[in-house]
């Protein structure tokens, strides 16, 4: 008999976790809790193929299952989740790259013209917005830290723990990562929402 999303509902992170003990087809709560938003963290920083995203999704979602029973950290569930995504999405791109595959996008006029074409000049244009037409242009790490942070208003504590790197060094790539991007955008963006991005 298939399983009834609908008892998801009223779970807690927490329940889900105690009731996968005695039942593992409550797994599946907590795969919908997080299936589409952890499949638009991949395709954000990593600018592959939905199949592609869909795979690493399924590949972290067994190591979570397998590690799920000794989570017994400091950390939020929902963080260790996270990082446990981040590095398979890592580990997907640097075997694609060692095996010539790699398709990044390169920061080129044309790339900046087409996206400015696409941009719709009737409504004034949010931060959110930009950060999701600009994404494609930097480099993953930069990627990765504003998509923590204004996508997933993830804080600096969160990001320390879900990219393994100290919390000095989060708001070091953070700056960079909007000067990087304040760069590209002052190129065909509206300097107004500009002026809220601030990277001081």
């Amino acid at each position: 008999m298939p399983f009834n999303t609908k008892i998801c509902q009223d779970l807690s992170e927490e329940d889900v976790i105690r009731k996968t003990q005695s039942d593992t087809d409550y797994f599946a709560c907590l795969v919908l809790f997080y299936e589409n938003r952890l499949l638009t963290y991949i395709r954000k920083i990593a600018q592959i193929s939905q199949q592609e995203a869909e795979d690493i999704l399924q590949e972290s979602f067994i190591k979570v299952w397998k590690n799920l029973f000794s989570f017994h950290s400091s950390m939020k569930l929902e963080n260790w989740i996270f990082r446990i995504v981040h590095n398979e999405t890592i580990s997907f791109l640097r075997k694609k790259t060692s095996y010539g595959k790699n398709r990044t996008l390169e920061i080129k006029e044309d790339n900046m013209a087409a996206r400015d074409d696409e941009k719709n000049t009737s409504e004034p244009e949010d931060i959110q917005s930009m950060i999701e037409r600009i994404l494609p242009l930097l480099k993953i790490d930069y990627r990765n830290i504003l998509v923590l942070k204004y996508l997933e208003d993830k804080s600096y504590e969160e990001i320390s723990d879900i990219l393994k790197i100290p919390e000095g060094t989060v708001a070091i790539r953070l700056h960079r990562a909007k000067k990087a991007f304040k760069k590209l955008a002052e190129k065909s963006f509206d300097h107004s929402v500009l002026n809220d991005f601030s990277y001081e």
